[in-house]
């Protein structure tokens, strides 16, 4: 089996939902593209990424989305080193029917009451539905592995809640270490490293807005790769 030596993951840049939650009511999430701030973290993450991709070759799995798309497009990878596949399970979570303020804006506080990953949206997803194709997505990833001549990196352009679950599920995280995560920022980059003991790390961790919750069953919680309490700050919606 090929594994990669890193598998980098990156959130998109600044979309205009991100500036403007009202936009949801004239275009649908997947139509919302990326910002003049946005395009420029984007080019910036990009430099950085070849700088340490440099010559090697790279897999690329990118969510279908356009603010997805366009944080791809202005890294400005060697075209003749990557191998780009559009991949659906990457997608945002779905938040169903964006048209009524008032109702999204009632759903998003049963939802911080209720919990991030078990909340389903009415006519949506719960972040439970978003780690189960994320899951799938991890599957395939792995068989993919099995290519003897897999390129040594894997670049996946997704959401911010997206990154939090793919990495809850690699390294099994509780749903309690889950919900205790921010969601990193716009073209921020999280990267597993593939260590000499066969295992991979996270290079960065995920920063915390508070303490996760113990239960008895699973005692004490640990989250490798999780950074400092960042009080005050919400878990990140990725819009």
């Amino acid at each position: 089996m090929a594994r990669p030596r890193r598998i980098v993951l990156v959130r998109h840049g600044e979309s205009t939902g991100n500036v403007d939650d009202t936009v949801y009511e004239r275009e649908p999430d997947h139509a919302l593209g990326l910002t003049g701030r946005g395009r420029k973290q984007a080019e910036a993450t990009g430099e950085r990424l070849r700088d340490l991709f440099g010559q090697e070759r790279v897999s690329v799995y990118v969510s279908p989305y356009r603010r997805t798309l366009e944080t791809l497009h202005a890294f400005h990878l060697d075209p003749d080193l990557i191998r780009v596949r559009e991949e659906p399970r990457l997608r945002e979570q779905d938040w169903g029917n964006w048209q009524d303020r008032e109702d999204v804006r009632l759903q998003k506080a049963y939802r911080d009451a209720y919990g991030h990953f078990f909340y389903r949206f009415a006519q949506g997803e719960s972040g439970a539905d978003v780690y189960d194709r994320v899951g799938g997505f991890l599957e395939s990833l792995f068989r993919s592995f099995e290519a003897p001549d897999h390129p040594p990196n894997v670049l996946i352009v997704t959401h911010g809640l997206a990154m939090r679950l793919f990495c809850m599920r690699w390294f099994h995280w509780t749903v309690a270490e889950f919900e205790s995560l921010s969601n990193p920022g716009n073209a921020e980059v999280r990267m597993l490293v593939l260590g000499e003991n066969g295992k991979y790390a996270l290079d960065k961790p995920f920063e915390r807005w508070r303490e996760p919750e113990r239960y008895p069953i699973t005692g004490q919680t640990e989250c490798t790769g999780v950074g400092e309490n960042r009080m005050g700050e919400l878990r990140g919606d990725d819009h």
